[in-house]
C-alpha cells in the first residue's frame, strides 16, 4: 500500500472540533506541513509523522517530544505546549482520545467505507468474531477477523488499527469483524470508529486489576453500544448486563438468546440447533458454544445476511484454536484444551465437560491455573468455579513475575475444604498434564483451561514455549 500523505490542514479537516478534543483545542504553529503517518511510538517515528504525546502510568509521551523530532516528527498533538521544538503542536484536552479521531482522518475513516462489527464482551469474543467472520466470507464479502489470534493486543492501539484497517481498504476487503476489548474502550482504542453494528456476549469476572471495580468493568463495555461507536446494538438478553445495556441504549437493538435455538445438540466436535424453523451445523463443540453461534447469527442477519449464508457460514466454522479444542478425537477419552480463565467461563466449560460423558461413572477432571501480574481477586472465585469437576488438579498457569506457588495458594484457598480430597496440586504444567492423562479412564473428559491458544509461557519474566494443544497431543501419543 502506498504510504499516505496530507498537510495537518487537510486532517484536521477531516475531523470534527468536538472529535478533536470535546470542542476545545488550538494550534500553534501553521497547518499548512506535510503529515506521512500518526503515531505514538517514538521508536516509530519516520519523517513527516504527526507523534502523539500519549501520558501514561508510567511513561508521558511528552517526554519524548523531543527524540521524535529528532526523528523526523513534523507535528505533534499534545496535552501542553513542548518547548525546545519548531514543529506545529496541536494542543488538545485528551491526546489519547484525539489519536483516535486524528489517526482515523488521516487515513480517511476507513471504518465508514468496510462493514466493520465489533464484538465485546467477558468470553465468547473470539468464537463469536471468528464464526461471524465465517458467515460474512460465506454472503461474498471478502472479510478479515482481528482479535486475540491475530495480535498482541486483542484491539491494537489506534494509530495501528487505523492503519490496518486503511490497509485492508486498499486489498480490497469490505468486512472486518473485530474484538474490542474493554481496555480498548476505557483507553479510547476506537476513539474514531463507525461500527455497522457491535455484539455484547455476557459480563463476567475479569480485568479487575486495571478497571478496578466491576461496575467501571461494566461501563467501559457499555460505552461501546453508543452513537459515538455504533448505528446498531447486538444484545445477549439472557445476561444480566446484556438486558441493561439493551435497556438503556441510544441506538436500534437487536437481542439474541438460548431460546432462539431448539432441539439442540451438542458433542465435543460440533453442535446442532434449529434456529428460524432452519437446521444449523456449526463445527466447535460445547454447550455454551451455542449461544456464540446465535450471537454471530444474529448480527449476521441484522446486517441483511440471508439464512441460508448464515447457515452454511457456521457449516464453515472448523477448528478454533484454544476454544473447546478436542485434542483426542477418537481416543477413548476426550482431551479438550480451552482458552476458560474467567469463573463463568470455566464453569461452563466443566458443564460442558460433563454432557460429553460416554458413560454414568466416567469423571471430568480439570488442569488449570491464574496468571501472575493480573486481578488476584480472580483466584479464589476460579478454585471455586473448578469444584464442578471431578477431579482438580492445580498448576501453573502465566506465573509471570509472581510466585507459582503463591499463585496456586490462592486458588487453593477458594475450593472448599470438602473438596479439597478430590485437588491435587502440581506446579509444573506438564507434569499436571501428564498426571491427567496417566489417570484418565475410558468415557473421561480432561479439560485443560487458562490458556488456550498461547504458544508462550511467561515465567519469572522469561517467555518459554509452551502450547498446552501440542503438550497434551504430545502426552498423549506417548502414553499410547
Amino acid at each position: 500500500m502506498t504510504s499516505p500523505m496530507a498537510s495537518l490542514g487537510e486532517v484536521l479537516a477531516r475531523v470534527d472540533a468536538s472529535e478533536v478534543a470535546r470542542g476545545d483545542y488550538r494550534v500553534s504553529g501553521t497547518t499548512n506541513v506535510e503529515i506521512t503517518d500518526v503515531t505514538h511510538d517514538s521508536r516509530t517515528v519516520q519523517r513527516g509523522a504527526m507523534f502523539c504525546c500519549v501520558r501514561g502510568e508510567e511513561r508521558d509521551g511528552h517526554d519524548f517530544a523531543v527524540q521524535a523530532v529528532h526523528s523526523g516528527a513534523s507535528a505533534l498533538l499534545v496535552e501542553r505546549e513542548v518547548s525546545g521544538v519548531e514543529v506545529t503542536q496541536v494542543v488538545v484536552r485528551d491526546v489519547r482520545r484525539a489519536m483516535g479521531y486524528v489517526a482515523a482522518a488521516f487515513h480517511q475513516h476507513p471504518s465508514r467505507e468496510l462493514t466493520v462489527v465489533g464484538v465485546t464482551g467477558t468470553n465468547g469474543k473470539t468464537t463469536t468474531a471468528q464464526m461471524l467472520g465465517a458467515i460474512l466470507t460465506q454472503s461474498g464479502k471478502r472479510t478479515s477477523v482481528f482479535g486475540t489470534l491475530t495480535g498482541a493486543r486483542t484491539t491494537p492501539e489506534a494509530p495501528e488499527l487505523q492503519r490496518t484497517l486503511a490497509s485492508e481498504r486498499a486489498k480490497g476487503t469490505t468486512a472486518v469483524v473485530m474484538e474490542v476489548s474493554s481496555h480498548a474502550l476505557a483507553l479510547q482504542r476506537v476513539a474514531g470508529m463507525q461500527f455497522a453494528a457491535a455484539v455484547f456476549t455476557n459480563l463476567g469476572h475479569d480485568h479487575l486489576d486495571f478497571h478496578r471495580t466491576h461496575d467501571a468493568y461494566f461501563a467501559a463495555k457499555a460505552s461501546l453500544f453508543s452513537p459515538d461507536y455504533t448505528t446498531l446494538a447486538v444484545i445477549n438478553r439472557d445476561d444480566s448486563y446484556g438486558r441493561k445495556i439493551a435497556d438503556s441504549a441510544t441506538v436500534p437493538v437487536v437481542t439474541f438468546g438460548r431460546d432462539d435455538a431448539t432441539d439442540v445438540t451438542v458433542d465435543a466436535s460440533q453442535a446442532q440447533f434449529t434456529w428460524r424453523k432452519t437446521r444449523v451445523r456449526c463445527g466447535i463443540g460445547g454447550d455454551f458454544n451455542v449461544l456464540n453461534a446465535l450471537a454471530a447469527a444474529t448480527a449476521a442477519a441484522s446486517l441483511g445476511t440471508s439464512v441460508a449464508d448464515v447457515v452454511s457460514g457456521l457449516a464453515a466454522v472448523g477448528r478454533i484454536p484454544g476454544r473447546f479444542e478436542n485434542v483426542n478425537a477418537g481416543g477413548a477419552f476426550a482431551v479438550i484444551v480451552d482458552y476458560a480463565h474467567t469463573p463463568e467461563a470455566l464453569r461452563n466449560v466443566l458443564a460442558s465437560a460433563r454432557a460429553l460423558r460416554s458413560a454414568s461413572r466416567a469423571r471430568v477432571t480439570v488442569v488449570f491455573g491464574c496468571g501472575g501480574d493480573r486481578d488476584p481477586s480472580k483466584r479464589a472465585e476460579m478454585g471455586a468455579a473448578a469444584t464442578a469437576a471431578d477431579n482438580i488438579i492445580v498448576t501453573s498457569d502465566n506465573p509471570r513475575h509472581e510466585s507459582p506457588q503463591a499463585i496456586i495458594d490462592a486458588i487453593v484457598a477458594g475450593i472448599p475444604s470438602a473438596e479439597r480430597a478430590k485437588t491435587i496440586v502440581e506446579v509444573d504444567r506438564r507434569q499436571a498434564m501428564s498426571r491427567a492423562i496417566a489417570d484418565a479412564r475410558r468415557g473421561d473428559v480432561i479439560v485443560i483451561a487458562g490458556r488456550g491458544h498461547e504458544t508462550m509461557q511467561s515465567v519469572a519474566g522469561r517467555e518459554v514455549p509452551f502450547d498446552d494443544a501440542a503438550v497434551a497431543r504430545e502426552l498423549l501419543g506417548a502414553a499410547s
